[in-house]
């Protein structure tokens, strides 16, 4: 099926947009919207090489920012007739285990599972329906983050409490994972079922994961999207006793110590900002003790995914962090050289965009930064199921620099 596939990555507070052609590679059309429900919200929506058109003024709901992107297609071009409309789902449970076309029955489910993700899945939903509503003709497919942990064993998604509870882990980041996993096999010259990699997804969100033969066989998030690494704005990993013991000596109840943990931890709370940006740019001991965290927690996941893959063919970064901060991907490896793992400073700190090695020549386990590319991820996945031309799971062509000499 030739024609564009409009993907939607809706966040929490944000709408990321793209017009993908996974036949022809173009990518006429994309952008942003951010700050959804802030006092100064920004469109920036860009086309070809003419200059970015922006609007910066409140989008209180997404629904306001979905109409926004619509009238910036039509003020600034091209015209929106896509063929599919692909949408980024946080979590889909144990029922959705794969991309699906969107119906009624999908979207009563993916409601179901709000609980989950609550601060994801109801504005995932926000922008199925708006996209419905506008296309309503158009096959609309769900891609869900979680789809890409299905393989995890029962040993790494049980947790060990009551059954009854129904709960388990699930995982996160699946859209990105399965891109960069197969970006690195490409890179290397190596078949993807033949490596074991530990991706590390470093951004507001972040996550580590260990995948074998493209398989996801252990992640740091959860049931939910807290648990695991230091994040922007989340806690990771902590003592589950925390809630009881709150709740007795501060008087929090549940929701309250589950809202401090989603929003008010992580960097924000070591260091009083969640950019990583700016914890960098303070260089005071609050801070580096708040980045010394950061990195030991990533560095012990490091270690323990190596022993659970028992070989490690590469490390991968990848996210907003680990694409761009040359020192947090120092020193989340810092002392693992007994493990193969050792980071080249010139190659680490160079200016350079684009797939690349930052690991010391003949290095055991080669470190890679790998950019995501979710939305080429889910345009893929969408148009295997509205299209019966296959895609070359790769992505699209290699660039320049892509594969070393």
């Amino acid at each position: 099926m030739a024609g564009h596939i409009l993907v939607l990555n809706t966040g929490s507070s944000s709408i990321k947009y793209e017009l993908v052609d996974v036949e022809t590679h173009e990518r006429p059309a994309g952008g942003l919207v951010e700050r959804i429900g802030e006092e100064t919200g920004r469109l920036i929506h860009r086309t070809g090489d003419r200059p970015p058109y922006v609007r910066e003024r409140p989008f209180p709901r997404h629904g306001e920012g979905l109409d926004a992107m619509m009238e910036a297609f039509a003020a600034a071009g091209p015209e929106l007739e896509p063929v599919a409309v692909g949408h980024r789902i946080v979590h889909g449970g144990t029922r959705f285990t794969e991309a699906v076309l969107i119906d009624d029955d999908v979207v009563a489910a993916i409601e179901e599972l709000a609980p989950l993700a609550p601060l994801h899945n109801p504005v995932n939903l926000t922008g199925i329906r708006v996209a419905r509503k506008a296309f309503p003709e158009v096959p609309q497919v769900a891609v869900f983050d979680t789809a890409f942990h299905r393989t995890l064993a029962p040993e790494a998604y049980t947790y060990a409490v009551p059954r009854e509870w129904g709960v388990r882990r699930f995982g996160f980041h699946g859209t990105s994972c399965a891109y960069v996993s197969r970006r690195a096999a490409t890179f290397l010259r190596r078949d993807l079922a033949d490596l074991n990699l530990i991706v590390l997804h470093l951004g507001n969100g972040a996550s580590a994961t260990a995948v074998s033969g493209g398989r996801s066989i252990d992640t740091s998030m959860g049931m939910t999207p807290l648990e695991g690494l230091v994040m922007g704005t989340r806690s990771g990993d902590v003592d589950p006793a925390l809630t009881g013991y709150l709740a007795r000596v501060n008087g929090l109840d549940a929701q309250q110590v589950e809202h401090a943990l989603t929003h008010h931890s992580g960097l924000l709370a070591l260091a009083g900002t969640g950019d990583m940006r700016e914890v960098r740019a303070r260089g005071d001991d609050t801070a580096r003790l708040a980045l010394d965290i950061y990195t030991r927690r990533i560095r012990k996941y490091v270690g323990a995914y190596y022993a659970l893959l028992g070989r490690v063919d590469a490390i991968v970064f990848t996210g907003g962090v680990g694409e761009h901060d040359p020192a947090t991907r120092a020193e989340s490896l810092t002392g693992l050289e007994r493990l193969g793992i050792a980071v080249d400073q010139a190659l680490n700190q160079a200016d350079t965009a684009g797939e690349r090695p930052v690991s010391t020549a003949g290095a055991e386990v080669p470190v890679l930064v790998i950019p995501t590319d979710e939305e080429w991820e889910i345009a893929r996945q969408a148009h295997a199921l509205v299209s019966p031309i296959a895609v070359p799971p790769a992505g699209r062509p290699p660039v320049q620099g892509d594969v070393p000499a």
